[in-house]
């Protein structure tokens, strides 16, 4: 699988092709605010307060794996990005 990294200024639009791992994050110490459009549309609300529980520190991120089958959303091993991440 061939990974890339990419940046984006504010107002841009990124498309993620169906199937396609991918992953996102703020450069260090920045923030953002992210629109996130799924089409068609798929019920995934609670998927996403479940991030948001997770951010919050009121849930540990192992409780996603429970809810991956159910939401078609999958998490991968990919030391580039981890390491991207530190």
């Amino acid at each position: 699988m061939a990974q890339y990294k990419s940046s984006q200024a504010p107002g841009d639009v990124i498309v993620v092709p169906p199937r396609m791992p991918h992953a996102f994050s703020t450069q260090r110490a920045a923030s953002a605010e992210l629109l996130v459009v799924i089409a068609p549309g798929v019920e995934r609300f609670e998927y996403f307060r479940q991030l948001t529980r997770i951010a919050r520190g009121e849930k540990p991120p192992e409780s996603l794996r429970d809810v991956q089958d159910l939401y078609d959303t999958y998490f991968l091993n990919s030391p580039e990005w981890e390491a991207s991440q530190r």
